[in-house]
């Protein structure tokens, strides 16, 4: 059908790289290209080619991913409905595992050990383990909500019921799935502000051998609350003497707080007219931890990645979804108050500063368009550094969350900056994540793209399988120069680990791809 020589790109990591524009190829159809004696896998050309690329994301991996919930596919049990025991306070002065810890205090009014009653509900499974990482749950309720609110995708694939605790697969329920998601997620941070006032680091399983438990999540433990009177094998019906309980880490952290504020102030919008009453519950927290966190100097409690961003970055957000919901002269004027932080840490806060324009003054925008110029001008320096056009970290943990944040970055700043901005960031970004990039022409999307990840860091990494539409961190750069994805070695965290904000935010890259390259349904 088509050729053309490849162009020499030039030297990346330890090999030497060319590209093949096959552009001119416009007739709907399965192709492949061959170059010596290797040829790729069947891919497809048509204008629709992304249109159900993130079916499987929502259909599959969100529903899978949810805690406290019986979840069934036809007579398959993905799992049963887990930790509902949660949770023990976690004992003071205490470093945990996966980066969690607790403070000199408990900052609640409970002792260490005892129970803290109603964070049994909602929440998703981190990722491959099956911790609560409160960061984690609020940044995955902000991406599912402005997938609603810019693209609003009603799909109905699932049937979710939460006073019975049970979600089917391939069941409509008449109510569109990625709300339901968003129901979920805000149930959890709801909960916590119930339960305790502020937003935690996250609920973890207390003991290591069940952190690196194998199989049904269900099985973690008896799912009775602990209590101590009982023998270790004692139960009363109602509860019991087996310590198996996961710990609620606790101090208080007002980065945490700020995110958490986000979500919910977000999720509000999202849920109303679905769930009323939820959603003014989310509002009215969410309002009340922005006066109660201006009410005295922040609290700044850190430990590895479960206390919460940067505190402007937070807060920033915090204030940006605020105002959209109440379009209040007091969260305008804390943003005005945060440009400098914005200024300094554009890449970062773009995406939250960017969404505030609509409901700011024009002077606003203004004073944003030349950190979009510095930013173009960054991001072409970055784009240049390999072949792939986007930027690869090299750190400890696979890039994948960078590129796909980079991309919907793209995605907002081309909205509101179509001048400066083009569509190729978003583009770039999603096609790296379905094959081109360092290594091989594998999709790190499970079950998406000519050929995807089929061992993956999930819930059922034990039997080397995958979750469809899960979404793993992706290329690790092995010292010094050795881009590696394992395909065939699932317990490299750092390279195939699902998470859950991150196939969030592939949700919303799917549908920014989408409208770029055919508008809006």
């Amino acid at each position: 059908m088509f050729r053309a020589e490849p162009k020499i790109w030039g030297e990346y990591l330890r090999y030497t790289y060319a590209t093949f524009d096959f552009s001119p190829v416009k007739e709907n159809g399965l192709y492949v290209i061959e170059y010596g004696d290797q040829r790729s896998a069947a891919l497809r050309i048509a204008s629709d080619v992304y249109e159900s690329a993130w079916h499987p994301t929502l259909d599959l991996f969100f529903p899978v991913q949810m805690d406290h919930m019986r979840v069934t596919e036809a007579y398959r049990v993905w799992h049963g409905a887990s930790h509902l025991d949660d949770a023990l306070q976690a004992p003071v002065n205490h470093e945990h595992f996966d980066l969690y810890a607790q403070g000199p205090t408990t900052d609640t009014g409970y002792e260490p050990g005892e129970h803290i009653p109603g964070l049994n509900v909602g929440g998703w499974f981190d990722a491959g383990d099956f911790d609560i990482r409160t960061q984690t749950q609020y940044s995955t309720i902000l991406s599912l909500v402005q997938t609603w609110e810019d693209f609003h995708p009603t799909r109905d694939e699932t049937r979710v019921n939460q006073h019975t605790r049970a979600v089917e697969l391939h069941c409509p329920d008449g109510t569109p799935d990625l709300l339901q998601q968003i129901e979920h997620g805000t149930l959890q941070l709801v909960a916590q502000h119930k339960a305790i006032g502020h937003a935690i680091p996250g609920i973890v399983e207390a003991h290591l051998s069940q952190y690196t438990h194998l199989g049904d999540a269900v099985t973690t433990t008896d799912n009775l609350v602990y209590n101590p009177a009982l023998d270790s094998l004692q139960s009363d019906g109602f509860t019991s003497g087996t310590f198996d309980d996961r710990w609620a880490f606790t101090s208080k952290s007002s980065a945490l707080n700020y995110g958490s504020a986000a979500a919910l102030a977000a999720a509000s919008r999202a849920l109303r007219g679905y769930n009323d009453t939820l959603a003014g519950r989310c509002l009215s927290i969410a309002r009340g931890i922005w006066t109660e966190e201006h009410s005295h100097p922040p609290d700044v409690f850190r430990h590895g990645n479960t206390t919460g961003g940067p505190l402007e970055d937070e807060e920033l957000k915090a204030a940006t979804e605020l105002l959209i919901c109440t379009r209040e002269n007091q969260y305008a004027q804390r943003i005005y108050a945060l440009l400098p932080h914005i200024e300094a840490n554009f890449g970062r806060t773009a995406a939250s500063a960017v969404r505030a324009i609509p409901f700011m003054d024009g002077k606003y925008k203004m004073s944003i368009e030349p950190l979009v110029k510095r930013y173009r001008a960054q991001a072409e320096t970055l784009q240049g550094q390999n072949p792939f056009s986007v930027p690869i970290s090299t750190g400890g943990w696979g890039g994948n969350a960078l590129i796909v944040g980079f991309a919907n970055t793209g995605y907002l700043l081309h909205k509101a900056f179509p001048d400066i901005i083009g569509a190729d960031y978003t583009l770039t970004g999603l096609g790296y994540l379905f094959g081109c990039h360092p290594g091989s022409g594998l999709s790190f999307v499970s079950g998406v793209g000519a050929e995807s990840k089929r061992v993956a860091y999930g819930s059922n990494r034990a039997d080397f399988s995958f979750i469809a539409g899960g979404v793993v961190p992706g290329i690790l750069i092995v010292k010094p120069d050795f881009p590696e994805n394992k395909d065939d070695w699932p317990f490299l965290w750092g390279e195939n680990e699902y998470v859950v904000n991150l196939a969030a935010s592939y949700l919303y890259l799917v549908h920014a791809a989408n409208d770029l390259l055919n508008g809006p349904d």
